[in-house]
């Protein structure tokens, strides 16, 4: 009987998030026959129990592995992984985010692990940045590039921004696409009316969400702009904000100064979400960079509309007036418009969501996992037969024994 390969996932923060949850379910459904996956995450975060949880899945924490740029602690950090993947001598290291992007790809290199794999959910450096950050950011990831075997990109528009910028070839870097489970989100049903009262909101109101963690990213002050904007004109519309992170302060203090006390509703982090997007008439994304959102294709196999920004991959699963409507970042009376629309025309709105629910299967979860194991699979075929080439020197790695 083959022994299972060895795979090693890295994430920099198990938070509520789309990468992270694709990273918890690839690791618990790889085919235990073939791959004994391994997840390392660093500080902690809110599914970090549900990791613990995983039936058959070994679950490290490397806590000086953190989000924010900090050089000791990221010293420490890169000996703390290099160590852990010395001792646990992985055939495959997977990173995921920028931070764990970088130094877990480092770490795989100084322990000798034969293949390396970066996935790409957007990249950590973004336009909103100082450009000397940009820079310096731009310059790492060309440099763990050139000892990184392949890359996955959810998006489309990553792939070729990679491509543009030299980090690297178009044959390196393969688009899969970053899933949801499409017929769990297409069977849910909920009682709308017990569940917004569950939230605290009046069930004969329209409801207008957005699902994202609180953070510069995703821009929630613009959704809270933004609802305001639409109250002035649909005093009758509801609007609910879930998640949970660093501007919470702020987004609680910017509903209360524009004045949407009883009318807007803040939950924190939740686990319904397939029945809470069963509840919206609208769901709204106003994030200023993404790869690909997840959740667009959660809201979309809700049969929910979507206004969101034009960003990275948005425009490779919203199809501008058939399921849905994309401004430019930051432009929120355009966002507010165009909900205004959806909440004028239910008619077209229902259109919409009948329409968005046709996903391809490209963008199930189940089909991403079984992507990635032929990647593994033809990788490590690669790796036996002594083809597997650092693009830095041009020698071939050695098989592991």
């Amino acid at each position: 009987m083959t022994t299972p390969v060895l795979v090693a996932h890295i994430i920099t923060k198990l938070e509520l998030g789309g990468a992270q949850q694709n990273t918890l379910f690839t690791v618990s459904h790889l085919d235990a026959s073939r791959f004994r996956p391994v997840l390392i995450s660093g500080e902690p975060g809110f599914l970090d129990q549900e990791a613990r949880a995983l039936s058959g899945v070994e679950f490290y924490q490397v806590p000086s592995l953190r989000r924010a740029i900090r050089p000791l602690a990221d010293l420490r950090a890169l000996i703390a992984l290099t160590v852990l993947l010395r001792r646990l001598n992985p055939t495959i290291v997977h990173t995921h985010s920028s931070k764990a992007g970088i130094l877990g790809r480092w770490a795989a290199r100084l322990a000798g692990v034969p293949i390396i794999i970066h996935s790409i959910h957007g990249f950590g450096f973004t336009p909103y940045q100082h450009p000397l950050v940009r820079r310096i950011l731009i310059a790492l990831e060309r440099r763990v590039s050139r000892f990184t075997t392949r890359f996955y990109a959810v998006s489309e528009a990553n792939r070729c921004l990679g491509i543009e910028l030299g980090l690297f070839s178009a044959d390196r870097c393969t688009v899969i696409r970053s899933g949801v489970d499409l017929e769990a989100f297409r069977r849910t049903w909920v009682n709308t009316a017990a569940k917004k009262r569950e939230l605290g909101l009046d069930p004969s109101r329209p409801l207008i969400g957005m699902i994202a963690p609180l953070k510069p990213q995703k821009a929630p002050l613009d959704f809270v702009r933004l609802a305001a904007l639409v109250h002035q004109t649909r005093p009758d519309v509801r609007f609910v904000l879930v998640g949970d992170g660093e501007l919470r302060g702020a987004v609680e203090y910017e509903a209360a100064r524009l004045g949407l006390s009883g009318t807007f509703r803040l939950t924190g982090w939740r686990r319904d979400i397939a029945e809470i997007l069963r509840c919206l008439d609208v769901f709204v994304l106003t994030s200023l960079w993404e790869g690909l959102p997840r959740v667009y294709l959660e809201a979309l196999a809700s049969r929910v509309p979507i206004v969101g920004t034009r960003v990275d991959g948005a425009a490779e699963v919203i199809r501008e007036g058939v399921n849905g409507y994309l401004a430019e970042p930051g432009d929120v009376p355009g966002m507010a418009e165009r909900v205004l629309h959806l909440l004028a025309h239910p008619d077209v709105a229902v259109r919409m969501g009948q329409t968005g629910e046709s996903l391809p299967r490209e963008f199930d979860i189940r089909h991403m996992v079984r992507r990635q194991e032929l990647e593994y699979e033809r990788l490590v075929e690669n790796l036996k037969r002594g083809s597997v080439v650092s693009v830095a020197s041009g020698y071939s790695t050695p098989a592991k024994n």
